[in-house]
């Protein structure tokens, strides 16, 4: 069984998942291209990552298969060098490669509590 607070953060997870692949629906050219498009993104990539962080260990533990600290890494990454400048092509890869796994390891953990 997991608990409350996980619950909510699994599920904010879920739908930054959701509204990524909604923003980026139209493909990898309008996401380079349109500013809009990669603020929306990056802030919810942010806010997704940061969410991973308040999961507790315990439900951590019951899905080996993410890469947890990377999570914690690309959040950092995007959160302090974003004057550096964020490469745009890592991101895609991230969202065309990495969330997928994401959505559908978060949403086996609502819905078997990681049993």
């Amino acid at each position: 069984m997991i608990s409350k607070v996980d619950r909510v953060y699994l599920q904010h997870i879920l739908d930054c998942v959701s509204l990524i692949q909604n923003y980026t629906r139209n493909g990898k050219a309008e996401f380079i291209a349109s500013a809009l498009v990669q603020d929306a993104v990056l802030r919810r990539l942010q806010t997704m990552a940061e969410s991973t962080q308040r999961l507790s260990e315990d439900l951590k533990a019951k899905a080996p298969g993410i890469d947890w600290r990377a999570l914690a890494g690309f959040r950092n990454v995007l959160v302090h060098d974003y004057l550096g400048g964020i490469d745009l092509e890592q991101v895609w890869n991230a969202i065309e490669h990495y969330l997928p796994g994401l959505e559908t390891a978060m949403r086996e953990l609502m819905e078997t509590g990681g049993n």
